[in-house]
């Protein structure tokens, strides 16, 4: 029988660095968000949004970059016990992208956001209960903080939003990291401010982070980017994708691009104030 890492000490999971120490602080800082998002609207909601997009989705990708390939090496059914957190991780993808496109206040918004919270909370349960207890009886202390200094390390420089066409295994995952969590990072920038923005800089900042938006959706759309993925976590856009000649212009820019952003926003704020 497994206890659940909720109800472990931290000497218990492998000393501050483990990677089920880091886990578990994220989870309870996730926890926390999420209940400042209960009956939140508009610049509220939107706020505290991005805070949980920004602990969600790093989290999520160093898992399926570092920990699940663990997972699948040392336990004989880690590959059927990964695929279904990485089925939880596509659907948030998919619900979080279905939430940018929902008016405030909307019925269907509401309904989304209950479903969003549901499945980010099966999520942690699932990791908790079933997926680290068992890595834990399998790997040592040592290589569990291993594991948890290079979790941290790609948590860092990971996607900050939400990507269901990028594969959730590597190669595709992996190369989609770097051009995706610059632009990502910018946007969130953008995002930040365009909340305390007046009308005039609040528009110029609104088109800075839609084109931000479209350049990430033409780079995840690059074939290379779903490399590795399982077909159950496919996601079948609705719409035709851009041609990948344009993605990888996109790509290329992004170094760019990511300089001459971060520098508009400063200045925006600056004028605004």
């Amino acid at each position: 029988m497994y206890t659940s890492v909720a109800d472990q000490t931290t000497d218990q999971l492998g000393g501050p660095l483990s990677v089920l120490v880091r886990q578990k602080r994220d989870h309870v800082r996730l926890h926390a968000l999420m209940e400042r998002l209960k009956g939140t609207t508009g610049e509220d909601q939107a706020a505290v949004l991005i805070d949980i997009y920004r602990l969600v989705f790093p989290h999520a990708f160093a898992e399926e970059s570092v920990l699940w390939p663990v997972m699948r090496r040392v336990l004989p059914d880690g590959g059927e016990l990964t695929l279904e957190v990485e089925r939880e991780h596509q659907e948030v993808n998919e619900l979080v992208r279905k939430l940018e496109g929902l008016e405030d206040g909307s019925p269907e918004r509401a309904e989304v956001l209950g479903r969003l919270t549901e499945v980010l909370d099966d999520d942690v349960r699932d990791e908790e209960d079933a997926l680290f207890p068992r890595l834990q009886a399998r790997v040592g202390r040592r290589e569990l903080q291993v594991l948890g200094v290079l979790w941290e390390l790609v948590r860092r420089i990971a996607p900050t939003r939400a990507h269901p066409v990028v594969a959730r295994r590597p190669p595709g995952n992996v190369v989609a990291a770097l051009p995706l969590s610059v632009l990502d990072r910018c946007r969130d920038t953008v995002d930040r401010a365009l909340l305390d923005a007046p009308g005039g800089a609040g528009s110029a900042l609104h088109r800075v982070s839609s084109a931000l938006a479209a350049a990430s959706h033409a780079v995840e759309l690059m074939p290379i980017m779903r490399s590795g993925e399982d077909p159950s976590t496919r996601f079948i856009a609705g719409r035709p994708p851009f041609p990948w000649g344009t993605a990888a212009l996109c790509a290329a820019a992004v170094g760019l691009a990511a300089g001459a952003v971060a520098v508009g926003v400063r200045r925006t704020a600056r004028r605004a104030g």
